[in-house]
Protein backbone atom coordinates (compact mmCIF):
# COMPACT_ATOMS: atom_id res chain seq x y z
CA UNK A 1 0.00 0.00 0.00
CA UNK A 2 2.72 2.46 0.49
CA UNK A 3 4.54 2.09 -2.36
CA UNK A 4 0.73 2.62 -4.10
CA UNK A 5 0.34 5.85 -2.39
CA UNK A 6 3.96 7.35 -2.72
CA UNK A 7 3.67 6.51 -6.52
CA UNK A 8 0.32 7.07 -7.87
CA UNK A 9 0.79 10.29 -8.47
CA UNK A 10 3.99 10.52 -10.35
CA UNK A 11 2.97 6.71 -12.26
CA UNK A 12 -0.37 9.33 -13.75
CA UNK A 13 2.24 11.97 -14.49
CA UNK A 14 4.08 9.60 -16.38
CA UNK A 15 1.03 8.19 -18.18
CA UNK A 16 0.19 11.27 -19.11
CA UNK A 17 3.52 12.40 -20.59
CA UNK A 18 3.48 8.40 -22.45
CA UNK A 19 0.69 9.29 -24.12
CA UNK A 20 2.43 11.95 -26.63
CA UNK A 21 5.06 8.73 -27.30
CA UNK A 22 5.43 8.48 -30.93
CA UNK A 23 3.45 5.91 -32.13
CA UNK A 24 5.21 2.96 -34.84
CA UNK A 25 2.47 3.98 -37.81
CA UNK A 26 3.36 8.12 -37.06
CA UNK A 27 7.26 6.87 -37.57
CA UNK A 28 6.03 6.02 -40.43
CA UNK A 29 4.63 8.76 -41.47
CA UNK A 30 7.21 11.05 -40.60
CA UNK A 31 9.76 8.90 -42.49
CA UNK A 32 7.41 10.06 -45.55
CA UNK A 33 7.48 13.19 -45.74
CA UNK A 34 9.41 15.43 -48.36
CA UNK A 35 12.32 16.91 -46.30
CA UNK A 36 13.83 17.63 -42.72
CA UNK A 37 11.75 20.85 -42.40
CA UNK A 38 8.37 19.19 -42.81
CA UNK A 39 9.98 16.33 -40.37
CA UNK A 40 10.39 19.14 -37.74
CA UNK A 41 7.38 20.75 -37.64
CA UNK A 42 6.07 17.18 -37.43
CA UNK A 43 7.72 17.15 -34.27
CA UNK A 44 6.79 20.65 -33.18
CA UNK A 45 3.17 19.41 -33.59
CA UNK A 46 3.53 16.78 -31.05
CA UNK A 47 3.61 17.90 -27.07
CA UNK A 48 6.89 16.34 -26.49
CA UNK A 49 9.04 18.67 -28.35
CA UNK A 50 6.78 21.84 -28.78
CA UNK A 51 8.89 23.50 -26.52
CA UNK A 52 12.23 22.45 -27.61
CA UNK A 53 11.76 23.41 -31.60
CA UNK A 54 9.28 26.25 -31.13
CA UNK A 55 12.02 28.17 -32.38
CA UNK A 56 14.54 26.95 -34.54
CA UNK A 57 14.74 27.90 -38.18
CA UNK A 58 15.41 26.45 -40.80
CA UNK A 59 19.07 27.45 -41.38
CA UNK A 60 19.79 25.46 -37.84
CA UNK A 61 18.51 22.40 -38.74
CA UNK A 62 21.48 20.47 -39.34
CA UNK A 63 21.84 17.09 -37.62
CA UNK A 64 24.01 18.70 -34.83
CA UNK A 65 21.12 21.32 -33.92
CA UNK A 66 18.77 18.59 -34.15
CA UNK A 67 20.19 16.43 -31.49
CA UNK A 68 20.68 19.11 -29.39
CA UNK A 69 17.17 20.53 -29.46
CA UNK A 70 16.27 16.72 -29.26
CA UNK A 71 18.40 16.03 -25.92
CA UNK A 72 16.90 19.59 -24.37
CA UNK A 73 13.64 17.64 -24.78
CA UNK A 74 14.71 14.77 -22.94
CA UNK A 75 15.76 17.27 -20.19
CA UNK A 76 13.05 18.91 -19.68
CA UNK A 77 10.97 15.65 -19.09
CA UNK A 78 13.05 15.02 -16.53
CA UNK A 79 13.26 17.99 -15.54
CA UNK A 80 9.26 17.40 -15.26
CA UNK A 81 9.83 14.59 -13.55
CA UNK A 82 12.22 15.74 -10.98
CA UNK A 83 9.98 18.91 -9.97
CA UNK A 84 6.94 16.56 -9.64
CA UNK A 85 9.06 13.79 -7.36
CA UNK A 86 9.23 13.03 -3.68
CA UNK A 87 12.32 13.01 -1.92
CA UNK A 88 12.17 9.09 -2.14
CA UNK A 89 11.98 9.57 -6.18
CA UNK A 90 14.28 12.10 -6.29
CA UNK A 91 17.13 9.76 -4.53
CA UNK A 92 16.02 7.16 -7.88
CA UNK A 93 16.42 10.30 -10.45
CA UNK A 94 19.83 11.60 -8.81
CA UNK A 95 21.30 8.17 -9.82
CA UNK A 96 19.99 8.09 -13.39
CA UNK A 97 21.04 11.55 -13.98
CA UNK A 98 24.71 10.64 -14.49
CA UNK A 99 23.72 8.98 -17.13
CA UNK A 100 22.99 12.87 -19.31
CA UNK A 101 26.17 14.12 -17.60
CA UNK A 102 28.25 11.52 -19.42
CA UNK A 103 26.95 12.37 -22.58
CA UNK A 104 27.16 15.95 -22.01
CA UNK A 105 30.49 15.44 -20.95
CA UNK A 106 31.40 12.91 -24.11
CA UNK A 107 30.13 15.49 -26.37
CA UNK A 108 32.68 17.94 -25.04
CA UNK A 109 35.55 15.22 -24.78
CA UNK A 110 35.06 14.93 -28.81
CA UNK A 111 34.94 18.39 -29.87
CA UNK A 112 38.34 19.23 -27.75
CA UNK A 113 39.68 16.38 -29.12
CA UNK A 114 38.72 17.35 -32.90
CA UNK A 115 40.01 20.51 -31.74
CA UNK A 116 36.78 21.86 -33.35
CA UNK A 117 34.33 24.47 -32.30
CA UNK A 118 31.17 22.85 -30.09
CA UNK A 119 28.09 21.63 -32.51
CA UNK A 120 25.65 22.48 -29.08
CA UNK A 121 25.05 25.59 -27.64
CA UNK A 122 25.17 24.17 -23.74
CA UNK A 123 24.13 27.37 -22.20
CA UNK A 124 20.33 26.17 -22.50
CA UNK A 125 21.51 23.17 -20.14
CA UNK A 126 22.62 25.12 -17.13
CA UNK A 127 19.69 24.44 -15.31
CA UNK A 128 20.29 20.89 -15.07
CA UNK A 129 23.95 20.68 -14.61
CA UNK A 130 26.09 21.33 -12.00
CA UNK A 131 29.15 21.79 -14.05
CA UNK A 132 30.45 24.63 -16.37
CA UNK A 133 29.15 23.37 -19.14
CA UNK A 134 30.16 26.51 -21.12
CA UNK A 135 33.79 26.41 -20.15
CA UNK A 136 34.01 23.06 -20.96
CA UNK A 137 32.35 23.30 -24.46
CA UNK A 138 34.86 25.78 -24.91
CA UNK A 139 37.75 23.40 -24.01
CA UNK A 140 40.16 22.94 -26.89
CA UNK A 141 42.01 20.07 -25.93
CA UNK A 142 41.52 16.87 -23.85
CA UNK A 143 43.49 17.90 -21.23
CA UNK A 144 41.70 21.02 -20.90
CA UNK A 145 38.34 18.95 -19.91
CA UNK A 146 40.11 17.15 -17.43
CA UNK A 147 41.55 20.00 -15.96
CA UNK A 148 37.90 21.54 -15.70
CA UNK A 149 36.36 18.63 -13.98
CA UNK A 150 38.37 19.09 -10.98
CA UNK A 151 36.64 18.88 -7.97
CA UNK A 152 33.97 15.91 -9.79
CA UNK A 153 33.69 12.31 -9.80
CA UNK A 154 34.95 11.91 -13.22
CA UNK A 155 38.32 13.99 -12.28
CA UNK A 156 39.93 11.17 -10.52
CA UNK A 157 39.75 7.97 -13.03
CA UNK A 158 40.26 10.67 -16.38
CA UNK A 159 43.37 12.41 -14.73
CA UNK A 160 44.96 8.95 -13.95
CA UNK A 161 44.98 8.22 -17.71
CA UNK A 162 46.40 11.87 -17.96
CA UNK A 163 49.08 11.16 -15.75
CA UNK A 164 49.67 7.67 -17.61
CA UNK A 165 49.82 9.60 -20.82
CA UNK A 166 46.89 7.34 -22.01
CA UNK A 167 44.23 10.13 -22.34
CA UNK A 168 42.70 9.46 -25.64
CA UNK A 169 39.06 9.80 -26.72
CA UNK A 170 37.97 5.91 -26.43
CA UNK A 171 39.86 5.63 -23.35
CA UNK A 172 38.61 8.64 -21.39
CA UNK A 173 35.10 7.41 -22.73
CA UNK A 174 35.67 4.00 -21.33
CA UNK A 175 36.63 5.22 -18.53
CA UNK A 176 33.51 7.34 -17.59
CA UNK A 177 31.41 4.28 -18.72
CA UNK A 178 32.72 1.88 -16.34
CA UNK A 179 32.44 4.73 -13.47
CA UNK A 180 28.90 5.17 -14.35
CA UNK A 181 27.71 0.93 -14.09
CA UNK A 182 30.08 0.76 -11.45
CA UNK A 183 29.14 3.29 -9.08
CA UNK A 184 25.07 2.68 -9.85
CA UNK A 185 25.84 -0.87 -9.08
CA UNK A 186 27.64 -0.56 -6.02
CA UNK A 187 25.16 2.79 -4.38
CA UNK A 188 21.83 0.92 -5.63
CA UNK A 189 20.99 -1.11 -2.69
CA UNK A 190 22.49 2.12 -0.31
CA UNK A 191 20.09 4.31 -1.71
CA UNK A 192 16.88 2.25 -3.01
CA UNK A 193 14.37 0.22 -1.55
CA UNK A 194 15.42 -3.38 -1.95
CA UNK A 195 12.46 -3.83 -4.44
CA UNK A 196 13.77 -0.80 -6.56
CA UNK A 197 17.10 -1.82 -6.03
CA UNK A 198 16.18 -5.25 -8.06
CA UNK A 199 14.23 -3.92 -10.65
CA UNK A 200 17.42 -1.74 -11.01
CA UNK A 201 19.78 -4.70 -11.19
CA UNK A 202 17.40 -6.49 -14.17
CA UNK A 203 17.63 -3.07 -16.21
CA UNK A 204 21.38 -1.95 -15.71
CA UNK A 205 22.37 -5.82 -15.04
CA UNK A 206 21.20 -7.01 -18.86
CA UNK A 207 22.14 -3.78 -20.35
CA UNK A 208 25.84 -4.27 -19.08
CA UNK A 209 25.74 -8.07 -20.41
CA UNK A 210 24.67 -6.81 -23.23
CA UNK A 211 27.20 -3.83 -23.74
CA UNK A 212 29.94 -6.57 -22.32
CA UNK A 213 29.13 -8.86 -25.62
CA UNK A 214 28.87 -6.38 -28.09
CA UNK A 215 32.50 -5.04 -26.76
CA UNK A 216 34.18 -8.50 -26.88
CA UNK A 217 32.63 -8.99 -30.07
CA UNK A 218 34.09 -5.59 -31.78
CA UNK A 219 37.17 -5.92 -30.19
CA UNK A 220 37.74 -9.84 -31.98
CA UNK A 221 36.28 -8.90 -34.78
CA UNK A 222 37.89 -5.02 -35.66
CA UNK A 223 41.02 -4.67 -33.38
CA UNK A 224 42.23 -8.19 -32.86
CA UNK A 225 42.92 -7.32 -29.07
CA UNK A 226 44.56 -9.81 -26.81
CA UNK A 227 42.63 -11.78 -23.86
CA UNK A 228 44.11 -8.93 -21.62
CA UNK A 229 43.33 -5.75 -23.50
CA UNK A 230 39.73 -7.34 -23.89
CA UNK A 231 39.32 -7.56 -19.95
CA UNK A 232 40.38 -3.98 -19.60
CA UNK A 233 37.65 -2.81 -22.09
CA UNK A 234 34.55 -4.47 -20.95
CA UNK A 235 32.49 -3.78 -17.78
CA UNK A 236 33.92 -5.88 -14.67
CA UNK A 237 30.85 -6.97 -13.52
CA UNK A 238 28.34 -9.69 -14.89
CA UNK A 239 24.46 -10.12 -14.22
CA UNK A 240 23.59 -13.25 -15.94
CA UNK A 241 26.84 -13.76 -17.70
CA UNK A 242 29.25 -15.94 -15.69
CA UNK A 243 33.33 -14.94 -15.45
CA UNK A 244 34.10 -18.56 -17.08
CA UNK A 245 32.11 -17.44 -20.26
CA UNK A 246 33.23 -14.00 -20.62
CA UNK A 247 36.83 -15.81 -19.97
CA UNK A 248 36.02 -18.23 -22.75
CA UNK A 249 34.64 -15.60 -25.43
CA UNK A 250 38.26 -13.77 -24.54
CA UNK A 251 40.34 -16.69 -25.32
CA UNK A 252 38.33 -18.04 -28.66
CA UNK A 253 40.08 -18.32 -31.93
CA UNK A 254 37.22 -17.34 -34.12
CA UNK A 255 33.74 -15.29 -34.27
CA UNK A 256 31.67 -18.27 -34.38
CA UNK A 257 33.49 -19.55 -30.70
CA UNK A 258 32.38 -16.20 -29.16
CA UNK A 259 28.87 -16.60 -31.14
CA UNK A 260 28.57 -19.86 -30.11
CA UNK A 261 28.80 -18.70 -26.09
CA UNK A 262 26.71 -16.02 -26.16
CA UNK A 263 23.96 -18.06 -27.75
CA UNK A 264 24.26 -20.74 -25.22
CA UNK A 265 24.44 -18.63 -21.82
CA UNK A 266 21.50 -17.25 -20.13
CA UNK A 267 19.77 -15.08 -22.67
CA UNK A 268 18.91 -18.69 -24.42
CA UNK A 269 15.89 -18.44 -22.59
CA UNK A 270 15.42 -15.13 -24.09
CA UNK A 271 15.56 -16.64 -27.65
CA UNK A 272 18.52 -14.38 -28.49
CA UNK A 273 19.62 -16.79 -30.94
CA UNK A 274 16.84 -15.73 -33.42
CA UNK A 275 17.29 -12.39 -32.46
CA UNK A 276 20.48 -12.31 -33.40
CA UNK A 277 19.64 -13.58 -37.22
CA UNK A 278 19.09 -10.14 -37.37
CA UNK A 279 22.60 -8.57 -36.17
CA UNK A 280 23.65 -8.60 -32.10
CA UNK A 281 23.13 -4.77 -31.87
CA UNK A 282 19.77 -5.56 -32.62
CA UNK A 283 19.34 -8.68 -30.46
CA UNK A 284 20.71 -6.27 -27.47
CA UNK A 285 18.13 -3.55 -28.19
CA UNK A 286 15.30 -5.94 -28.19
CA UNK A 287 16.29 -7.99 -25.06
CA UNK A 288 16.69 -4.73 -22.65
CA UNK A 289 13.60 -3.07 -24.28
CA UNK A 290 11.86 -6.38 -23.05
CA UNK A 291 13.26 -6.48 -19.65
CA UNK A 292 12.41 -2.24 -19.34
CA UNK A 293 8.78 -2.99 -20.35
CA UNK A 294 8.65 -6.17 -18.29
CA UNK A 295 9.84 -4.18 -14.69
CA UNK A 296 7.90 -1.23 -15.58
CA UNK A 297 4.26 -3.73 -15.91
CA UNK A 298 5.52 -5.98 -13.17
CA UNK A 299 6.02 -2.51 -10.88
CA UNK A 300 3.43 0.17 -11.95
CA UNK A 301 3.82 2.06 -8.85
CA UNK A 302 7.54 2.21 -8.18
CA UNK A 303 10.91 3.88 -9.59
CA UNK A 304 10.36 1.12 -12.63
CA UNK A 305 8.05 3.36 -13.83
CA UNK A 306 10.69 6.22 -13.98
CA UNK A 307 12.73 4.07 -15.39
CA UNK A 308 11.31 3.05 -17.88
CA UNK A 309 9.73 5.89 -19.05
CA UNK A 310 13.34 7.70 -19.56
CA UNK A 311 14.38 4.68 -20.82
CA UNK A 312 12.12 4.55 -23.73
CA UNK A 313 12.14 8.41 -24.22
CA UNK A 314 15.76 8.12 -25.24
CA UNK A 315 14.90 5.50 -27.62
CA UNK A 316 12.43 7.27 -28.87
CA UNK A 317 15.08 10.18 -29.59
CA UNK A 318 17.29 7.74 -31.36
CA UNK A 319 14.77 6.85 -33.38
CA UNK A 320 13.90 10.08 -34.35
CA UNK A 321 17.28 10.58 -35.18
CA UNK A 322 17.39 7.66 -37.47
CA UNK A 323 14.59 8.90 -39.18
CA UNK A 324 15.14 12.51 -40.01
CA UNK A 325 18.93 11.12 -41.69
CA UNK A 326 16.76 8.67 -43.43
CA UNK A 327 14.66 11.69 -44.93
CA UNK A 328 17.82 14.06 -45.26
CA UNK A 329 18.93 11.35 -47.41
CA UNK A 330 16.08 10.70 -49.71
CA UNK A 331 15.58 7.28 -48.17
CA UNK A 332 12.11 5.61 -48.20
CA UNK A 333 10.37 4.65 -44.37
CA UNK A 334 11.37 0.94 -45.01
CA UNK A 335 14.84 1.46 -46.63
Amino acid sequence: MGSLISYSGISTKVKAMERFRIRPEQFEAMADLGSVPEAVQFLRSNPSYEKAFSKASEDELHRGKIEQLLNLSKYHDFAKLYRFANVGQRRFLDLYFMHYEIDILKTCLRNAAGNRESAQDLTGFKEFFDMDLVQLSQCRSIEDVIRGLKGSAYYEPLEKLLEQGKATLPACETAMDMLYFKTIWKIKDKYLSKAEAKMLAQCFGTKMDMLNFQWICRAKKYYNLSEGDIYALIIPIQYHVTKKEIQTMAQAENMEQVYGVIKNSWYKCQNIEELMDQGLGNAAKELTDKIYELTSRKEPYSAAVLNSYLYFKEREIEQIITTIEKIRYGMTART
